[in-house]
């Protein structure tokens, strides 16, 4: 039998489960939005001009790297800092009231059923990650975590991939994420992503990017969690070949 989808083509399958990197921010909670306004008035408390549309499309980097990314590198050496704490202080107040998207605790338990080892790959700080942990109730259902205190430097760069990979400890890995950045994060790593349609950046933008496979909501991966590619197949997530699968778009 041949098995076509986004991460190649195989004749024979295999029942080896590939180990899942889970974005949390915008993939597992609905923060997106709260970390745009909470960076927005952060950058206006230090007189810095932005707008929230610039904001969000940066929304998925670490805050070590999104302050000059936004405003460069004069604004993060003078305030960075500064910034990164008027962020923090802000997002705490708005942090009890982030619910989980739909679908997440029911992705996490199908994993779980499965046999499928996931560790949250996330660039927030520890606090926020233990919070997120809590709300979902997943410390049951998860093989471990990375938090932005694990690296020198998150999303973007690659090291939290390879941090969570290394915590998976399995041959073979997938990114899952909601933002650009995370699938760029994965790319750094050398492992492949999909894209969460459930952070605001759209289909497109998680294509450019490199995603191999686009979903619109987390509930269309549980359709997956039994098959490609959360089943490796033979060759599978070594091709680079994308087509369109089931729940793509």
């Amino acid at each position: 039998m041949t098995i076509a989808g986004p991460f190649g083509t195989s004749t024979q399958p295999t029942t080896k489960r590939v180990g899942v990197a889970l974005d949390i921010d915008g993939t597992l909670v609905d923060s997106t939005y709260h970390h745009t306004i909470c960076w927005l008035q952060a950058f206006q408390q230090h007189d810095v001009a932005t707008s929230a549309a610039r904001v969000h499309s940066h929304i998925g980097m670490g805050g070590d790297q999104l302050v000059e990314a936004i405003a460069g590198p004069a604004v993060e050496r003078d305030r960075g800092d500064d910034i990164r704490s008027a962020h923090d202080a802000l997002f705490a107040v708005l942090l009890p009231t982030i619910q989980p998207l739909d679908g997440a605790r029911r992705l996490l338990e199908a994993f779980d059923t499965s046999g499928q080892r996931v560790v949250l790959c996330s660039s927030a700080s520890a606090w926020e990650t233990e919070h997120y942990i809590d709300l979902l109730g997943a410390r049951d259902v998860l093989h471990g975590w990375t938090t932005s205190d694990d690296v020198e430097r998150t999303k973007p760069h690659g090291d939290l991939v390879r941090v969570a990979r290394e915590r998976l400890d399995t041959p073979h890995a997938i990114m899952v994420g909601d933002s650009p950045w995370d699938v760029r994060a994965a790319a750094a790593a050398g492992t492949p992503a999909i894209g969460v349609d459930t952070g605001g950046f759209g289909a497109d933008a998680l294509r450019a990017a490199g995603a191999r496979l686009v979903v619109p909501s987390l509930d269309d991966l549980l359709d997956r969690v039994n098959c490609e590619p959360f089943i490796r197949w033979r060759g599978g997530l070594d091709r680079t070949a994308a087509r369109p699968g089931r729940g793509d778009h």
